[in-house]
């Protein structure tokens, strides 16, 4: 759902043979995202030497005696200040270990849905502290948001250590903390580290400063995580993009969102129903037998159906919902007002079709998780629809699949971008008991 990167051009540099890492930071504002994001390109020296000339050049202009490792994320600043609007801003580097693609998100509370944006394709998000402030009440908003996308790993990284002397008791106030406000949402894969981001201390390398402190610097843990979901233990979804026409040739192109397809397995084109079987697997690099997630192919398949742009192949047993109508929890990113009644575009995987919004039935308080009532959704808020839909939508619930179970509300008039949506209730295994 909502932006996504594309790596094949952005990033083509990287090693494909080196693991892929999608994680986002957020925090508060003046906890110093900024200079913890560059100390960690800096220290991993992910840095080119003529930027990091350009910053240090920067610095000295600023009288600052050191290099301000701030001003390498600086360029989304200074593309707001020539009225250029970006939300997320996304930074690339690597390892010997891995690869990275890191969403640098905005920390003001009314950005919130600027979190929902660079979190929505992350499997790991970094959320900062100041040691001397502790968790605050943004802390626990971009908590609750990291828990209704589904991310699955969190770090918490305590900044601003040398500013309290490096006081393990500051740090494992905070800890606690930040543990018993990520269990009440059901989030049990969370870490803590102790950091300065100005200093350097356990982003990349290991401080003398922390004897107390046993675990993994940022980068460490960001290397060892582990990463994907194992395709195998997925359902299929492979939702068509183009249809690739030629003499003596059809097939059907797409990216594989998630599971594994084989050739000659038997499948289901949603949401007609219709059954055929797979005859070939094509590739870049020729044909080959089976295909995981997130290989792009396309497919040949036995039968000439009617398949276009939107439909979904699917294995037998495992198919999605079909549905012209559903509950959905969306987060409002329009300063346009969501109401009932509204006329919008549902855009679904490749699928795009006519909607309304039938009824608006509660916000969420996304500190608390408490639903109140709403008549309307406004910027930045989150909260619970029923969407009625002109075509049936072959759907999964988000918490099984993110890309079937998201979907963005467009304007049907100017193509602006109105919300970004999840089927059902993301929260509704997660609520404190």
């Amino acid at each position: 759902m909502t932006s996504t990167v594309d790596f094949e051009s952005a990033g083509a540099r990287l090693d494909r043979d080196v693991e892929l890492l999608r994680f986002a930071t957020a925090g508060s504002v003046d906890d110093g995202k900024s200079t913890l994001v560059g100390r960690l390109l800096h220290d991993s020296k992910s840095v080119l030497a003529d930027t990091l000339e350009a910053v240090e050049r920067a610095s000295r202009d600023r009288g600052a005696e050191g290099v301000e490792l701030a001003l390498l994320t600086d360029g989304l600043r200074a593309e707001r200040e020539q009225g250029i609007t970006i939300d997320v801003a996304y930074r690339y580097f690597t390892t010997p270990r891995r690869k990275f693609i890191l969403a640098d998100t905005p920390g003001h509370v009314q950005y919130t849905r600027n979190m929902v944006t660079g979190a929505s394709t992350a499997e790991l998000v970094v959320l900062l502290v100041d040691a001397r402030k502790g968790v605050v009440e943004q802390t626990r908003r971009h908590l609750a948001v990291a828990a209704l996308l589904g991310v699955r790993h969190l770090v918490l990284a305590v900044n601003k250590m040398d500013l309290v002397e490096f006081s393990e008791s500051a740090y494992q106030t905070i800890a606690v903390d930040f543990a018993a406000a990520a269990e009440a949402l059901g989030i049990t894969d969370h870490v803590v580290i102790p950091v300065s981001a100005s200093l350097g201390d356990n982003v990349v390398d290991a401080s003398s400063n922390t004897p107390w402190y046993d675990g993994p610097t940022l980068l460490d843990h960001l290397e060892a995580v582990p990463v994907g979901v194992d395709a195998v233990t997925q359902a299929a979804r492979f939702p068509v993009q183009y249809v690739v026409r030629a003499p003596d040739y059809r097939g059907y192109a797409g990216q594989l969102a998630s599971g594994v397809i084989e050739r000659d397995d038997d499948v289901v084109v949603m949401p007609a129903g219709l059954r055929t079987r797979i005859v070939a697997i094509d590739t870049f690099d020729g044909e080959v037998d089976i295909a995981h997630a997130p290989q792009s192919v396309t497919l040949r398949l036995a039968d000439e159906f009617d398949v276009g742009r939107g439909d979904l192949i699917v294995h037998p047993r495992q198919e999605p919902r079909v549905a012209n109508a559903f509950d959905a929890t969306i987060c409002q990113l329009s300063e346009r007002p969501l109401r009932a009644g509204d006329r919008v575009l549902i855009k679904h995987t490749t699928r795009v079709v006519k909607g309304v919004i039938d009824s608006v039935s509660h916000r969420l308080d996304i500190e608390t998780l408490d639903r109140g009532p709403a008549e309307s959704l406004e910027l930045n808020e989150i909260g619970g629809v029923v969407l009625r839909v002109a075509a049936p939508l072959a759907i999964d619930d988000y918490a099984s699949d993110r890309l079937t179970g998201s979907f963005l509300v467009i304007d049907e008039h100017d193509g602006q971008t109105l919300a970004a949506g999840l089927v059902g209730d993301p929260f509704s295994a997660r609520r404190p008991q």
